[in-house]
């Protein structure tokens, strides 16, 4: 599905159930809140229940933050971006994923809201136990810690000019997938899959429609 049409204004209304609308929205802090024990307290049980390491918990910790960069990509690209055919399908779409690009300044939404958060978080810890078994317990909370870098990443992104001359690359890329194609730039955290993929923008090329821009920021 294309989502050409940018609102500089209000929010997608995505159920009529008033609680269930309420439930669509968060702010960054209160994911933050509810993870943190998580990056906190499973390492801290791997080392001394556990009796890992702390170099292996250390890598195994890495490699889950590595390993969230790609399932970013993963899912922004074949999931968000799946172009459905259905009338059942488009709207699944759009509760997704749809909304954030019609509404691209809706700062409530810029993060997964609580209550499907923890149904998602669960789902990756038993498919992690499944495979990695004691591992999880280091392995899941650098995932975790990944996708709440992306998350702060993505709103960062859609409220303030890059910090640092590095990240304009990162800033570029997802501001071009929001106003030129949608179907490219699907890293957030990171462009590395991007390029891995073929679906990089060829940033010297693309000139910045400042006008766009603009559109995309909800300061």
């Amino acid at each position: 599905m294309d989502f050409e049409k940018i609102h500089n204004k209000g929010q997608a209304q995505l159920f009529r159930n008033a609680y269930l609308e309420y439930l669509t929205k968060t702010h960054p802090l209160v994911i933050w809140a509810m993870y943190l024990p998580v990056f906190i307290l499973l390492p801290i049980y791997t080392v001394n229940t556990l009796e890992f390491s702390i170099q292996t918990t250390l890598l195994v910790y890495l490699g889950g933050l590595f390993f969230w960069t790609l399932t970013e990509y993963l899912l922004h690209r074949f999931l968000f971006h799946h172009h459905p055919s259905t009338e059942n399908g488009k709207k699944i779409n759009y509760l997704l994923h749809g909304n954030h690009h019609e509404y691209p300044r809706d700062k409530e939404r810029l993060f997964m809201p609580v209550v499907p958060s923890l149904i998602i978080a669960s789902c990756f810890f038993i498919l992690f136990y499944m495979v990695l078994q004691q591992y999880t317990f280091a392995f899941f909370p650098g995932f975790m810690l990944g996708y709440l870098i992306y998350g702060s990443m993505h709103y960062a992104i859609h409220a303030w000019n890059p910090p640092f001359k590095w990240m304009k690359g990162l800033w570029r890329n997802h501001h071009l997938h929001h106003y030129k194609h949608a179907d490219k730039g699907f890293g957030v955290s990171s462009t590395l899959w991007d390029h891995v993929f073929g679906t990089m923008f060829d940033l010297k090329k693309e000139k910045e429609d400042k006008e766009k821009v603009k559109e995309l920021l909800f300061k």
